[in-house]
């Protein structure tokens, strides 16, 4: 939680999994566990929900990451985003997709381009940030549906 105005305590992390879990039951998507594949530990969250507060762009869905210090940089975030995309895509029907954080944050940024995700070039200041905080002011990525199939590689026959 680098890049958040304030780190959030146990018991408000512990209810936001309760918050996801319910999401699952009840839409099926949400955010899933990250775990690495060669210990199987569980490393962070990646996944898609629906924003609680209105921001400019609203309705959406966004796609949302975070993950454990000790496995940043090593594409884990990348890897898991791809197969969230895939699963919003294709088996949800998303039309779109968008992510966004606050402008300081350059890696959150690099995944979402590494992932297709679009620079919207729609800044805007979050409501959940205080204001004249650092972190306030965000950027947006989005992508739509059509522009996710283009970038795909062809099938092999």
């Amino acid at each position: 939680m680098r890049y958040f105005a304030t780190p959030i305590s146990r018991e408000a992390s512990d209810a936001s999994i309760d918050a996801w879990q319910a999401q699952l039951v009840e839409r099926g998507w949400g955010n899933w566990a990250v775990a690495r594949r060669d210990t199987g530990a569980f490393i962070g969250y990646v996944g898609l929900t629906v924003p609680k507060r209105v921001l400019p762009f609203s309705p959406c869905v966004e796609i949302g990451w975070r993950l454990m210090r000790a496995h940043w940089g090593k594409g884990f975030a990348t890897e898991a985003a791809r197969a969230v995309l895939r699963a919003g895509f294709e088996q949800i029907g998303l039309a779109e997709i968008v992510s966004f954080t606050t402008l300081l944050n350059l890696p959150s940024r690099a995944v979402m381009a590494r992932i297709g995700l679009i620079d919207a070039q729609q800044n805007f200041e979050h409501p959940g940030v205080p204001e004249g905080h650092a972190f306030r002011m965000h950027c947006l990525y989005r992508l739509r549906r059509e522009e996710w199939q283009a970038a795909q590689p062809a099938p092999s026959a």
